[in-house]
C-alpha cells in the first residue's frame, strides 16, 4: 500500500472529521493509498501546534501557502472558512496536487467557476465534500430510484434545518456575518446537492430568504437565517426546499421526501439508519411503508460493520468521502462529487437569490 501525504488546512470541528477520516480511511476500507497526516494549518501557529499534536500530524504549518508549498504534502484538504477555499485551491492545483474542499466551493458563485478552471485545467483528483448524502441509507435511495422502484419522480421535498441559532440571545459570531456565512451559504448547499442527486438537475427557482433575528445583542446580522424556494427540475418534478438555522428542536435535519408514480421514499438523517419505503405493489389492504434498517447489503456498509441495523454515524460519512477521494487519485478517474458538482448547487443558489430579489422564477442557465 503506497502512502500519500495529507495536508490539511483548517484545524477546526471539519478538520478534526477529516484528520480522523484520513487517519482511518485506510483500515476501514483498504485502500490503495494509505494516508499520512503530513501536515495542518490553522488560524494560528498556536492553534496549528495545539492540533498538530492532537490528531498526529507530523508537523503544524503557519500559514496555508506553507503547507500547500511542502513537498511531502501530497493532497489537500481544504476545512477553513469560505474565503479562503479559492486561493488555497488554486495554489494546490498549480502545485498538481488533488484538492478535496468542504462545502460550498467558494463564498461566490465566481469563486467556484475559477476553482472548476484550476481543477480542470490541473488534470488534479477533485472532490466537494457533500458527506450526508453518501449515507449508507441515501446511497441506497438512489439506486432505488435509478432502478425505478417507485416509477416517475413527480415531487420532491427537501430541508436542512437546524436549531443553532434559535435562541434570539445567541451571540453574534462569523456565521452571522456576510452573505457566504448565512444559511443559503452554509446548509442550503448540502440540500441542494441531496436533490439533484436524488432527482437530477434543477431548472428553475423561486425563491424567499429572511434575517429573522437581525441583531445579535447589539451586533447587526448580515446574512440569512431561513429560506424558501420552490423548484422545477429537468424530468418535470416539482419541489419545495427549505433550510433554517433557527428550526427549534432540529438538530441535523436533513430530511426528504420523493413521490414517484409507483412508491415512496422519506428519509431523515436524525434517523440516518433508516430509510423508508413505500411501493404501489400486493392487496391495498396491505399496503404501508416499510422501515428499512441499514445494513451490509447496503452501499459503504459493511466495511464499518458485519452487522444489519448496528448503523453507522456522522464520522463514519467523512471516511466514505476520504475513501471517494483516495479512489479519484490512485484511478486518476473523477469520483463524484467532483468541482463540478459544487458549481451546479452555486449556480442554483445565485438563482434564488435573483429570484428573492426580483420577486420572480429565476432559470438556472442564467448563471
Amino acid at each position: 500500500m503506497a502512502e500519500i501525504g495529507i495536508g490539511i488546512v483548517g484545524g477546526g470541528y471539519m478538520g478534526k472529521a477529516h484528520a480522523v477520516a484520513m487517519a482511518a480511511v485506510g483500515a476501514v476500507f483498504d485502500t490503495a493509498l494509505k494516508p499520512r497526516l503530513e501536515c495542518v494549518c490553522a488560524s494560528t501557529p498556536r492553534s496549528g501546534a495545539r492540533y498538530r499534536d492532537a490528531y498526529g500530524f507530523r508537523r503544524a504549518a503557519d500559514d496555508w501557502q506553507d503547507l500547500v508549498d511542502d513537498p511531502a504534502v501530497e493532497a489537500v484538504v481544504i476545512a477553513s472558512p469560505q474565503a479562503m477555499h479559492r486561493p488555497v485551491a488554486e495554489a494546490a492545483f498549480a502545485r498538481g496536487k488533488p484538492v478535496l474542499c468542504e462545502k460550498p466551493m467558494g463564498a461566490t458563485l465566481a469563486d467556484a467557476r475559477a476553482m472548476v478552471d484550476a481543477a480542470e485545467a490541473s488534470g488534479c483528483a477533485n472532490m466537494i465534500g457533500f458527506n450526508y448524502i453518501r449515507t449508507p441509507a441515501s446511497q441506497y435511495a438512489r439506486a432505488l430510484i435509478a432502478e425505478g422502484r417507485i416509477g416517475d419522480i413527480t415531487w420532491f421535498r427537501g430541508e436542512h434545518t437546524e436549531d443553532f441559532y434559535a435562541d434570539p440571545e445567541a451571540a453574534a459570531s462569523w456565521r452571522t456575518d456576510g452573505r457566504a456565512n448565512g444559511t443559503m451559504g452554509d446548509l442550503a448547499p448540502h440540500m441542494i446537492n441531496g436533490a439533484r442527486a436524488l432527482v437530477g438537475p434543477i431548472t428553475e427557482v423561486m425563491a424567499r430568504i429572511e434575517t429573522v433575528h437581525a441583531d445579535r445583542n447589539g451586533v447587526p446580522v448580515t446574512n440569512d437565517d431561513q429560506a424558501q424556494m420552490m423548484c422545477r427540475f429537468e424530468n418535470g418534478a416539482m419541489g419545495h426546499l427549505f433550510f433554517s438555522r433557527i428550526a427549534t428542536g432540529k438538530k441535523m435535519g436533513y430530511a426528504y421526501e420523493i413521490h414517484g408514480t409507483k412508491g415512496s421514499i422519506p428519509f431523515d438523517q436524525e434517523d440516518q439508519n433508516a430509510l423508508w419505503l413505500y411501493t404501489a405493489d400486493g392487496p391495498e389492504a396491505e399496503r404501508g411503508f416499510r422501515k428499512l434498517l441499514t445494513g451490509p447489503a447496503h452501499p459503504d456498509y459493511e466495511p464499518f460493520c458485519q452487522g444489519p441495523g448496528h448503523g453507522t454515524g456522522y464520522q463514519d460519512q467523512i471516511i466514505i468521502e476520504a475513501k471517494d477521494f483516495l479512489t479519484a487519485i490512485a484511478t486518476g478517474e473523477p469520483v463524484w462529487p467532483t468541482f463540478r458538482e459544487g458549481l451546479a448547487v452555486h449556480r442554483v443558489i445565485a438563482a434564488a437569490w435573483a429570484s428573492h430579489e426580483t420577486t420572480q422564477w429565476h432559470r438556472i442557465d442564467e448563471f
